[in-house]
This record gives C-alpha cells, structure tokens and sequence, in this order.
C-alpha cells in the first residue's frame, strides 16, 4: 500500500502509487506506524526540495523524522502552499524571493522567514484548516497557478487550462474570460507574474504535443 505522503494542488495529503518529482517538509507529522495523525503542519517553513540532493539517503516516514511530502511537480507544491528550498534549491530560492521583492516593490529579497509567514497567512485558515482561495480575472492570472474549475485543480499552462491528477495533466481545456477562483497562494501567484519561471511535470508538453 502507498504512503500517505502525496501533496495535491488543493494541499491535501493523500496516498498515491504514482511518483513525485519533489519532495517537500512541513515537520514531523506521522507516528510509529507511517500514518499520518491530526496535523497537517508543525511549522510554517513548508518547503519544496530536490529528490537528491549530495547523496543523502532517507526512508520516508522513519519514526521521529520529518514526514517526507511529493509532489507531482513544484506548480503543485506552489499551490499546495510550498516554496523552493534554500538550500537543496538555491538558485530557484533566490529567483523565487527576487520576483518576490519585484512583486511587493521591496528594496531588497525578502528572508525566508518573512515569506514563510505570509505564505502560511495566504495559504491556509488555522481554525478552520481549510486553504485559502482568492478570485482573479483569468486573463490576470499568470501561467503555472491553479485554478479550481468545478470542485477540481486545474493548471494554467500556455494560456490553456490542464487538468490536475497524481500522475500527470490528462485533459487541456479553454480558459475563458471572467473570474476565477486562485489556488495558488497569492504571493506565490504574484511571484510568478513578476517572472518567476515555474517548473511544469512533462506530461503538459505531451498534451500539447511539444
């Protein structure tokens, strides 16, 4: 049986046999037996890593050890509300936070705890524990966030909607005009309309035949 340790766009965790192609932290969030309990974060740096990264070997869910999250591709883990990591992805860590500062006007990169705690302020509603949407005029809406389109992700990619599943996109759709509900956090969504170049799972370009 797979692990619960799939990441979806909407940020639920769910178990899937399909691979990832990043993985991501949000803490110790499973028990003796590899299950995951209550918590669906421990902390507010949820962050999206390389799969290998200077020969580090790790058994996901060892007891007393982070719970080791995948994602389908970092478009995924940016909806689901993860940034890239400092250290294993410095270079799209620094371009993150550079479209970042272009984004807000900053003077200079916010730190990493900065963006953490906005992102955890755009991405989820503690009480409630549910993600938090925002609505966006679709023409508005950068390529490489999510959108939901009746009840489900859906990524726009080349200005066309590509359907979300664990194993890859499986359906392009039109985007229309109008107003969309954004699953992607909000900073990151300005983040990637300030230029942040976002990385895509394959099988969007076998969809588009590219």
């Amino acid at each position: 049986m797979p692990l619960q340790n799939r990441v979806t766009p909407l940020g639920e965790i769910i178990a899937d046999p399909a691979r990832g192609t990043l993985m991501g932290n949000r803490g110790i969030l499973h028990d003796g037996n590899r299950e995951l309990g209550r918590s669906r974060w421990k902390h507010k740096a949820w962050i999206a890593c390389t799969l290998a990264f200077r020969g580090r070997k790790r058994t996901p869910m060892t007891p007393g050890r982070y719970t080791e999250l995948f994602f389908l591709d970092e478009a995924t883990a940016l909806a689901g509300g993860h940034r890239p990591c400092a250290e294993c992805r410095r270079a799209d860590f620094n371009a993150y936070r550079t479209a970042w500062a272009t984004a807000h006007c900053l003077d200079a990169p916010p730190t990493a705890n900065a963006m953490d705690e906005a992102l955890h302020a755009h991405r989820i509603k503690p009480r409630l524990r549910k993600q938090v949407h925002h609505t966006k005029a679709a023409a508005d809406i950068p390529d490489g966030a999510f959108v939901l389109i009746d009840g489900a992700p859906w990524l726009i990619w080349k200005r066309r909607l590509l359907r979300w599943s664990p194993g890859g996109y499986d359906h392009v759709g039109e985007l229309s005009g109008g107003l969309l509900t954004v699953v992607t956090p909000k900073p990151s969504v300005d983040a990637l309309a300030a230029g942040y170049r976002v990385a895509v799972h394959d099988s969007a370009s076998g969809l588009f035949g590219d």
